[in-house]
């Protein structure tokens, strides 16, 4: 999936003055979308895992790229070649090795 943050999206104002950066959590709300677009409303998700390494600018282009299956999956947004994050994101009630642990 790609996507563009436009330079008017709410977000914006206030991060940071000067030189608008999109939110983290702005990019993590477009994984979602992707994996929605592919399997449909999602129950409630979980970020067991997940690492910023560069800031996406408004009008910028950045896709996603998606790995795996239900209940977990992995993610990369990425600016051309740019890794810009990545992480794991699961099912919120899927057991998973470290759930079990004591």
């Amino acid at each position: 999936m790609r996507f563009v943050i436009p330079a008017d999206h709410p977000s914006l104002p206030g991060h940071f003055p000067g030189r608008p950066l999109v939110p983290g959590v702005v990019l993590l709300d477009r994984v979602v979308e992707a994996l929605e677009a592919l399997h449909g409303p999602l129950p409630p998700l979980r970020l067991p895992q997940v690492k910023f390494v560069q800031p996406l600018l408004p009008g910028q282009e950045a896709r996603i790229e998606l790995e795996g299956a239900a209940p977990r999956w992995r993610f990369r947004v990425l600016r051309s070649e740019t890794l810009l994050a990545s992480g794991e994101i699961a099912v919120a009630d899927a057991r998973t090795p470290e759930a079990s642990r004591p």
